[in-house]
This record gives structure tokens, C-alpha cells and sequence, in this order.
């Protein structure tokens, strides 16, 4: 997929994974051991995307499947992606890199069959709610002391 401005979402690749980590360093306050981005890559590949202008990492999304009560629509145990982590580069934001990132990776959860995509967001970060829900996405809960450092999480998800 490319946008207007040059950039070029791709799979990641096991190259990438020194940049995502040092862009997950620097973007979020969730920080994760190599081994879990390398774990996630070899399992999901598919749904773990880059995004770069003229070759420099940008931004990237994380995701894996799992199996869980559906939160939209009807009831049951369903196939759903989970996006464990989406970033982009502070110097590249409202450019649209992290939502192409986030259509992209549910294009291909919906083409593999998967029901729904959920994610959980810190309750203070309102530039990143707001992306989510402009693409659909709704909160579902809130999750008291959800992170390390005791803000709350809301639980966000979207039918695919």
C-alpha cells in the first residue's frame, strides 16, 4: 500500500525489528523485550506492518489472533485480532501513517476471516481514541489500573 506523501506500508521484516523497538522506545510509555516483537513477527507476520518514507522506518502495527467472547454483536467464542501495539515516529504524526496502518492490518484480518479487532488504549490518550474511533472502533470498558503506572485502559473493538 502506498499513501500520497511517499509512504509505503509493507510486512515487517526480521531486519526491522532493531527500528521498531527503538521507535516502540521512543513513541510509547509500553515498552516490550525484543523477543516478544520477535515471537509476534514469527507467529503473525501477516498482521505485524511497517510503514517508511524513502526507506526510513516510520511507524508500525502489531497484532496477534486469538480466541475470545465476542465484544460486538452477537454472543460466542470467535477468532479475533488483537493490535498489541501501533506507533509512529513523533515527527510524522497526523500525516494518516498510523490509520493506513490500522486499515491495512484490518483488511487483512477481515480477508483471513477473523470477526473482530480490539485493542486497549490509556484513557489519556486522546489523539490515538480519537483515530480509533473515526475508524469504527468503540469503547467497550474501562479497565481500572490497566497499565503499570495506574492510568486506566479502555478496551476498544470493531466488528470486521
Amino acid at each position: 500500500m502506498v499513501l500520497a506523501s511517499s509512504v509505503v506500508i509493507r510486512p515487517a521484516m526480521e531486519q526491522d525489528l532493531e527500528g521498531i523497538v527503538s521507535l516502540n522506545r521512543a513513541a510509547l510509555p509500553e515498552n516490550y523485550l525484543p523477543e516478544f516483537f520477535e515471537n509476534l513477527l514469527r507467529v503473525y507476520g501477516e498482521y505485524f506492518l511497517t510503514a517508511e518514507i524513502e526507506g526510513r522506518l516510520v511507524g508500525y502495527v502489531m497484532c496477534r489472533v486469538e480466541l475470545g467472547m465476542q465484544q460486538t454483536g452477537s454472543f460466542g467464542i470467535i477468532k479475533k485480532g488483537h493490535i498489541v501495539s501501533l506507533a509512529v515516529d513523533k515527527g510524522q504524526r497526523r500525516q494518516g501513517i498510523g490509520r493506513a496502518l490500522v486499515e491495512e492490518v484490518m483488511n487483512r484480518m477481515r480477508a483471513a476471516g477473523l470477526k473482530e479487532c480490539f485493542l486497549e488504549v490509556r484513557v489519556t490518550n486522546e489523539p490515538a481514541i480519537k483515530l480509533y474511533e473515526n475508524l469504527g472502533f468503540k469503547v467497550h470498558r474501562r479497565v481500572t489500573n490497566y497499565y503499570s503506572d495506574g492510568t486506566d485502559g479502555f478496551i476498544m473493538s470493531i466488528s470486521l
